[in-house]
């Protein structure tokens, strides 16, 4: 794999105008073509123990010529740190019912090959041609009730536990992680980010955000959450060419 990589990227994480831990961690890896966002598992104890562990150990992955063996790698680290995550710290935390976990989104670039690998409520979003796409769907409770019970996102966003995610890694014994692959065009446009970015912006203005280079998108789509209630640590990786 070449040294010198045709992705520019740019990422930056906040602890939000509330809390005052930050649980959520970001990799950003241009030269592997490997980017990563990681939302701790808020009000659980060792969120961003989790998100810090799931960031470094795919950091530590080997750089495989073959672009399957590389998403296979994501995935099976994936498995084993839910592996980790769900038996041994669980117990070191000192309660066995005390869940340790963390959404993630993974984002594997080379050449015209692309491949999101993600767990719970953290996103991808591609710009395309002036379009915003969510390549990744929730796995959360809100998001179960729009595709199962037929209710509007309005419908689904009052009822009880709506925020509740129903993957992450750590959160149950098996760890059910979701694919997407598909072909990059050149002018192709890259956001990862935790819902303490996306949930306080419009289609529009993460969109329009993402007309700019890599370091000015972020400081636009920071600028924006940050001058609302920002009751959320928030994450954003931006990747383009």
């Amino acid at each position: 794999m070449s040294t010198v990589s045709p992705w520019r990227s740019a990422a930056r994480t906040d602890p939000g105008k509330v809390r005052t831990r930050n649980e959520d961690a970001f990799l950003d890896c241009p030269q592997q073509g490997l980017w990563v966002v990681a939302d701790g598992m808020g009000g659980h104890q060792g969120g961003d123990l989790a998100s810090q562990l799931i960031v470094a150990s795919l950091a530590e992955l080997p750089i495989r010529k073959n672009f399957d063996d590389r998403v296979k790698d994501v995935s099976q680290c994936l498995r084993w740190l839910n592996r980790r995550l769900g038996q041994e710290l669980t117990v070191i935390a000192g309660r066995q019912d005390n869940i340790i976990g963390s959404t993630v989104v993974a984002l594997l670039v080379e050449g015209s090959r692309a491949a999101c690998v993600w767990a719970g409520d953290s996103r991808c979003y591609l710009w395309r041609e002036k379009r915003l796409y969510q390549l990744t769907k929730d796995h959360s409770l809100m998001q179960q009730l729009i595709d199962e019970q037929q209710m509007s996102a309005e419908q689904a966003r009052i009822q009880p536990d709506a925020g509740a995610l129903t993957r992450a890694v750590g959160a149950c014994e098996q760890l059910t992680l979701e694919i997407l692959e598909l072909v990059v065009h050149p002018a192709d446009v890259f956001l990862l980010c935790s819902d303490g970015l996306y949930q306080g912006l419009s289609h529009d203005a993460l969109g329009s955000a993402l007309n700019l280079n890599a370091p000015a998108a972020l400081t636009r789509l920071f600028d924006s959450v940050l001058s609302g209630p920002a009751r959320d640590n928030l994450t954003g990786v931006v990747i383009r060419q």
